[in-house]
């Protein structure tokens, strides 16, 4: 069992195997909530993190915006082939609180994340089990509020077609989970498209067979691409 020293963070990293690792859940811009236990009022503050640097950076945010609270917690995961998880209970418990806001952010199953807990002591002492049940609340609240997307390897695509063939590109888009990011119209279609790491090889050569050979088409790099709720992003 590890042991987290009340003031100090406790950091651990777990290497990522990134071609069995497809997608994952994290949270797109920041979010608020706030949640009061006893008269002691927890401000939580979530935001996407990619890295260790930008999550310091949001963690000093909130410290500088909150200088006067009791207590500035907080707990992230963030990182790409190597994700760090790490905690700090900044003074209270040992416990009681950086570790309560961590599991809220892994049951929720989300990575690249930061949430910051600032406590306002209300006079009335919680007691460790108090403690641990007011910052998870806070945490599970402030992620609620969040706007959260889906992360996946995805192959960025440019097409060109004739228009008369824009109703076989949505019918294929459907079946193949494409997003489409933008769709401009002009003598041709030009549409922006995220397809599926595993599913841009098939997608590409129904493409080239339904446009018989006409689709001008261009495939970009492999990257990990921010998904949103609902696949077909650019309404046609």
């Amino acid at each position: 069992m590890v042991v987290a020293n009340a003031q100090t963070p406790l950091i651990f990293c777990i290497e990522v195997d990134v071609m069995a690792r497809t997608g994952y859940y994290t949270v797109d811009g920041t979010a608020y909530a706030e949640y009061e236990e006893k008269k002691s009022r927890f401000l939580a503050y979530v935001g996407h993190a990619e890295d260790e640097k930008s999550a310091h950076e949001f963690i000093e945010k909130i410290k500088s915006k909150h200088w006067d609270a009791a207590h500035n917690v907080y707990a992230y995961i963030a990182g790409a082939d190597i994700k760090c998880q790490k905690f700090s209970d900044d003074g209270e418990p040992s416990g009681t609180a950086g570790l309560p806001v961590l599991e809220a952010i892994k049951r929720k199953k989300l990575e690249d994340v930061i949430v910051v807990v600032s406590r306002y002591f209300g006079g009335v002492l919680l007691g460790a089990s108090g403690l641990v049940r007011a910052y998870g609340k806070a945490a599970s609240l402030g992620i609620e509020a969040a706007r959260i997307v889906a992360v996946k390897m995805c192959y960025p695509i440019d097409i060109d077609i004739e228009y008369g063939l824009l109703g076989k590109m949505q019918n294929l888009f459907k079946q193949y989970e494409v997003s489409v990011v933008d769709a401009i119209y002009s003598d041709k279609v030009n549409i922006k498209i995220l397809v599926p790491y595993d599913k841009a090889e098939p997608l590409l050569k129904e493409i080239s067979q339904v446009s018989s050979g006409t689709a001008q088409v261009v495939q970009g790099l492999c990257q990990y691409s921010k998904i949103e709720s609902d696949p077909q992003c650019v309404k046609w």
